[in-house]
């Protein structure tokens, strides 16, 4: 994907219909972070280009996709140093043409010279792992000291570096302490603060913002042709900036809860027992997504809501902005902040101790209307 133009999220998911969208690793186009892109190419073309780049943001707006093109950028260069050009003028984009050996390389997940680091999959519970262990981080300085097969760089990806535990943040840290001459790294992060701040002082951040509504809507123009003019409106809204949010909504029908909540906040402090059972009872049906959806939804509408009753506007459309303004006027923000922060807790108990999903909706209901009384 791309950042205004289609990123795709950091991290895939095989059957939650984002596999319309080609891979960060796939995706040759950026557009819509013109100022890291920039920056990374100044320090590039200066011939000081630092070692590590911690690329920071919330999920689904590019980091990969940006830490991909990046790399097939230097892959792609002869020189080991950067702005050796002789007559020919520095390069001004990072993109590399498609049918490029590099880019085919990458694509396949083949250049010798890339090495990437993610959550790795753990064959005795068949699922990722839930974090990044130090196996995986103790390979990357093997590979950076072995000299680059093919061009003059060798690069290394860390897609999710928040999710180290603190034995690979330490692997990773001896490397960035002593780095190999020609060879960058490539940090992406949802949440910087968690990682060691000995690591973060050793890169060059580069903060990534979220993207226009406008961008939005236009990937999901494009990858999600069947949704008619204001569903695919309101889905931009929903996305909050991130083209990733977006996609993962619409194939989970992030729309149908997001209407069938506001529907009930709509009636709040009265909540109607059929509509309200029969709503619990189709998040949690088979393998549906909608209670997930749910524990994202909710809380950020509650956020929405202390932000009103604190005179600040949240993003939300006029029919939702009245309801939950109505609810704002209720409550001082202080009292929303806590429901948001009990909501947190009731949702990680189900994720971490099984609880009955369905009573866990009903419990979230119940709370959100004594806070509406």
């Amino acid at each position: 994907m791309s950042d205004d133009d289609f990123n795709a999220p950091e991290d895939e998911a095989a059957d939650d219909g984002t596999a319309i969208l080609p891979s960060p690793r796939e995706n040759g186009e950026l557009v819509g972070h013109a100022a890291a892109e920039a920056a990374f190419l100044g320090a590039y073309n200066a011939k000081r280009l630092p070692h590590a780049w911690l690329l920071a943001g919330p999920a689904g707006i590019g980091k990969a996709t940006f830490a991909y093109c990046a790399a097939r950028f230097l892959l792609a260069q002869p020189e080991a140093s950067g702005g050796l050009f002789g007559d020919a003028a520095p390069p001004t984009a990072l993109a590399i043409p498609p049918e490029h050996p590099v880019f085919r390389l990458v694509a396949s997940g083949a250049h010798p010279d890339l090495l990437v680091v993610e959550r790795a999959w753990d064959e005795k519970r068949k699922r990722l792992r839930s974090e990044i262990v130090v196996d995986d981080a103790r390979a990357i300085a093997a590979f950076l000291h072995l000299t680059p097969s093919q061009g003059a760089w060798r690069v290394v990806i860390v897609d999710g570096a928040d999710e180290m535990n603190r034995n690979a943040a330490n692997a990773l840290l001896k490397v960035l302490e002593e780095p190999p001459k020609r060879a960058v790294l490539f940090l992406t992060s949802e949440s910087p603060g968690r990682l060691l701040p000995t690591i973060r002082s050793r890169c060059r951040m580069l903060h990534m913002n979220t993207l226009p509504q406008e961008s939005v809507l236009t990937a999901i123009q494009r990858f999600m042709p069947e949704l008619d003019g204001d569903d695919a409106a309101a889905l931009a809204q929903l996305a909050g900036g991130s083209i990733g949010r977006a996609l993962t909504l619409g194939a989970q029908d992030g729309l149908v809860v997001q209407r069938g909540l506001f529907g009930l906040l709509g009636g709040l402090p009265k909540l109607p027992g059929e509509s309200l059972h029969a709503f619990a009872e189709t998040l949690v049906r088979g393998e549906a997504a909608g209670f997930g959806l749910l524990t994202d939804l909710l809380p950020r509408a509650v956020a929405a809501t202390a932000m009103l009753a604190l005179g600040r506007e949240p993003a939300a459309s006029p029919a939702e902005r009245a309801i939950l303004a109505r609810l704002a006027a209720r409550r001082s923000a202080a009292q929303w902040a806590e429901l948001w922060r009990r909501l947190g807790q009731l949702f990680g108990a189900a994720e971490g101790v099984e609880l009955d999903k369905r009573a866990v909706v009903l419990d979230a209901f119940f709370a959100l209307a004594d806070a509406a009384r």
